[in-house]
């Protein structure tokens, strides 16, 4: 079976994401343009989002309609969605800016919980932040639920971390009585606040949280975040040791 081209990326990209059902591409480039493939080589939009370059795209949940989030690396947070007006073509509006303060937000991610679109975003001095969207048809409209340190005890004898990279994911719902739950870990410039790279931690938790997340990220990162529909749980791991503490809504 010959190859087919899905899409042709410009000098630049830097980072891509397709959406849930697979059939559009959009793709963030060093440049801070945004660029989104429909099934043709080249790009039905293009705009520019931020200043700096863009390292993250993630497209929200379908039921949310066509917005994505651009993580840039000036530490910002943006939201788009797509807007059509009469015979015109769609375009791109700007619906949120999320300023990372005095750290860098690093990633983000989108989850569905009890009929309620959750954003989870990772921070570069650690912090992890819980937003929830108040009105389904109004991206711009965001209140923040929680916010924790990832790693509670070493921060008070070693200081903040700073966190190079995080990954966030939300495990599948296979049902509705299944509570939904996210797993997040940092790549910090600290050994406190990473994992020890043994075959016997990664089975120590393995178990646990066989659902949520595979041994290769648990041996990557050092700390996991689950989330449920009575709270918080933080799941820590340091020296091979789990301490659990519960953050309720």
């Amino acid at each position: 079976m010959a190859d087919r081209q899905v899409a042709q990326l410009g000098p630049g990209a830097a980072c891509c994401g397709w959406n849930h059902c697979g059939r559009r591409l959009a793709a963030g480039a060093v440049d801070g343009s945004v660029s989104v493939y429909d099934s043709q080589p080249s790009p039905s939009s293009k705009w520019q989002a931020h200043e700096c370059a863009i390292v993250n795209v993630v497209w929200l949940p379908p039921e949310y309609g066509d917005a994505i989030a651009c993580v840039c690396a000036d530490g910002t947070l943006s939201l788009w969605e797509e807007v059509a007006e009469d015979d015109q073509l769609p375009t791109w509006r700007k619906c949120k800016v999320f300023e990372g303060g005095n750290s860098h937000i690093l990633n983000v991610q989108f989850g569905l919980l009890l009929s309620s679109l959750k954003m989870v975003t990772a921070y570069s001095d650690g912090q992890v932040k819980v937003y929830e969207l108040l009105d389904s048809l109004e991206l711009d409209k965001w209140q923040l639920q929680a916010e924790f340190q990832n790693i509670t005890d070493p921060v008070s004898r070693n200081g903040k971390p700073e966190c190079v990279s995080a990954s966030i994911a939300w495990s599948p719902r296979r049902g509705e009585g299944q509570q939904a739950s996210f797993v997040i870990g940092f790549n910090s410039d600290s050994p406190h606040f990473n994992s020890c790279k043994g075959d016997h931690c990664g089975l120590s938790l393995q178990k646990e949280l066989e659902p949520l997340l595979d041994e290769a990220l648990f041996l990557r990162f050092g700390s996991l975040r689950k989330l449920t529909s009575a709270g918080f749980r933080l799941l820590s791991l340091v020296h091979r040791r789990i301490r659990e503490i519960e953050y309720m809504l």
